[in-house]
Formats: C-alpha cells, sequence, structure tokens
C-alpha cells in the first residue's frame, strides 16, 4: 500500500480538472491510498472522487483574514499536525503556488512538483524535492495527469475520464424531467442575457416538458434566478445547496446549461449533456471537455443566439453515452 498526499486546494474547477489524473492513478496502482488537501469551501469536491478515502481541510483562505488570531493558530497547527503524522510515501503538489507548497512541506516527504518553466510561482520550486515538466500550453486537465504520470512512472494516454460517479438525488431536486440552468457567473461580462434564458426555458419547456432549476450562491444571484423563475413554467429555485447536492442535482438532470463557473466543469465531470456558453472568455483555455454530450459555444466578445444553444443542447442530449 503506497500513502500518498495530494495537494491541490482551490479553485473549484481546478479540483475537477484533477479528478482524471486520480482515475488515472489509481488504475496503475489500484492499491494506493489518495488523501487530499484542499481549500475547507472544496472539500465536497475533493470527496466526490472515488479513490480519495480522506480529505484534510487547509483554511487559508479564511487565516489569512486573521492572522494573528487564537483560533487561526490553533488550527494552523491541528493542520499541521495532520500533515505531519500522515506517514505519506509521496506527497504531490498540483497547485504550484507557495500557499500549497508550504503546507505540502508540512507532509515530512518526499515532495513533487512542477518545474520551474511549468509553473505559477517559480518561488514554490525551492519546496520541491523533485520538479517535473508539464508545459502550460496543455489544458489543466492534461498538465495534471502529465505530473502525475511522471513522479508515478507510467505514460498518461488515451482520453480523460473523470472517473466520479454522481451522488444521490437531493431531496430538493424536481421530480419531473428537468434541465438545470446556471445563470450566475463571477463577472457581470460573462453572463448571457435574461431575455434569452427565458426564451430558451421556455421552449426546453414547452417541447420537452423540462422544468428549469435555477441554482445560485449569493443574494445577487437568487433575485436573478428568481426574476427568471417567474417567467418560466414551473421553474424552481432550490435552496442554497451544499457542493455534494449541487452536484447531485447536476448528476440527475436531463441538461444542463451554463456560463463560465465552476458548477458547469462539475456537469462536465458528471456526463450530462450540456452546453457552455462564453460571452467574454476563450473556451479553448476555459471552456469544458468537449465529448460528444458537451459543447462550447461563444467566445470573448460573443454572444450565442437561444436558438444555436437549443440545437447544439439537443444534439448533445441525444448523443449515446
Amino acid at each position: 500500500m503506497m500513502n500518498v498526499l495530494i495537494v491541490r486546494t482551490s479553485s473549484m474547477g481546478d479540483l475537477i480538472h484533477t479528478w482524471p489524473a486520480l482515475t488515472e492513478l489509481k488504475t496503475h496502482y489500484p492499491n494506493l491510498s489518495l488523501t487530499w488537501l484542499v481549500e475547507d469551501a472544496f472539500a465536497d469536491i475533493a470527496a466526490l472522487h472515488p479513490a480519495v478515502v480522506r480529505v484534510i481541510p487547509f483554511s487559508w483562505r479564511r487565516w489569512r483574514r486573521a492572522p494573528f488570531s487564537p483560533s487561526t493558530w490553533r488550527e494552523v497547527r491541528a493542520c499541521k499536525a495532520a500533515l505531519s503524522s500522515g506517514g505519506w510515501d509521496q506527497v504531490v503538489d498540483l497547485q504550484g503556488l507557495v500557499k500549497s507548497a508550504i503546507p505540502a512541506r508540512w507532509g515530512r516527504a518526499p515532495l513533487a512538483g512542477y518545474d520551474r518553466k511549468s509553473i505559477r510561482e517559480p518561488l514554490a520550486c525551492l519546496f520541491y524535492d523533485k520538479t517535473y515538466a508539464a508545459s502550460w500550453q496543455l489544458p489543466a486537465v492534461e498538465r495534471c495527469r502529465r505530473l502525475l504520470s511522471q513522479v508515478f512512472g507510467y505514460r498518461a494516454d488515451g482520453a480523460p475520464r473523470f472517473g466520479v460517479p454522481a451522488p444521490e438525488k437531493p431531496t430538493a431536486a424536481p421530480a419531473d424531467p428537468y434541465v438545470v440552468l446556471l445563470h450566475a457567473t463571477s463577472r457581470d461580462s460573462k453572463l448571457w442575457p435574461e431575455p434569452h434564458w427565458i426564451a430558451l426555458g421556455k421552449r426546453l419547456a414547452e417541447a420537452h416538458g423540462w422544468r428549469a432549476v435555477l441554482p445560485w450562491g449569493n443574494a445577487k444571484e437568487r433575485a436573478r434566478a428568481e426574476r427568471l423563475a417567474a417567467a418560466l413554467p414551473g421553474a424552481l429555485v432550490p435552496e442554497r445547496m451544499s457542493l455534494r447536492d449541487a452536484a447531485g442535482l447536476l448528476g440527475h438532470a436531463e441538461a444542463v446549461v451554463g456560463v463560465d463557473t465552476g458548477l458547469l466543469h462539475l456537469a462536465n465531470a458528471l456526463d450530462v449533456p450540456l452546453v457552455g456558453i462564453y460571452t467574454d472568455t476563450d473556451p479553448a483555455s476555459t471552456g469544458v471537455i468537449e465529448t460528444v454530450r458537451s459543447a462550447n459555444l461563444g467566445g470573448e466578445r460573443q454572444c450565442p443566439d437561444v436558438d444555436t444553444v437549443y440545437r447544439t443542447l439537443m444534439a448533445m442530449h441525444g448523443a449515446p453515452r
């Protein structure tokens, strides 16, 4: 049994892009035991991967807001103790930042990471025992696969496999067939116009009987969700969900349509028919992994129209697994 610590602390999309590398690693080393150090806000995402036997929460974002608080120091000591007593055979920093390299070093085991030409913060390389190349030109999923394959001595080949089944359907999900509309994102420039969402939701309801489910994460997003739901037949605005429940909601949907957001990548990993809508970012670098069941539309300063999104979604929904 090989005891391995993986360090990738955030964000949601980055964690999801790590899943194929872990699936591949576990295929080559079925007796390997994986622990994941992750920001506490994303612990549910790390725990969804079936190869992960333990998640150690890391609260850097909260700690840095109160660096001199006694509670901060207590939590830091507890985290350091958990890491230093793990008995790891290997630690791998897949984040590539000083903030991830420092706790990775607390693991008191051989530590591997990206080399100076492949890392966001070259200073982090000073903490590593061995470094490996994984070009910035590669997609995030492939960079993770390339690093782990070099650390553990196998070839990363074939199409990426996320290897994560959908959790159980949450009680908040409709019993009827439904489509999840991921209308919320981090910047207003990445939003899709509300009239477009309404037109798409009505078309899906009329043609297929799918209820629209509109998740949200803050007050502004909830207000938008409620405006959209008021214009859509049978639409549902659920209460705020945990990431695990959100995964269950997405994984049991008929389809998902979303703007550039972490939940869109989660739906992609769960192999749900989906369309990603991009209006201010390049899907070549930030889009979902395209398969017969997933597609990206739009791009920088582009806004896909409703008919194109609908037709593309129907093609994705009709494609076989």
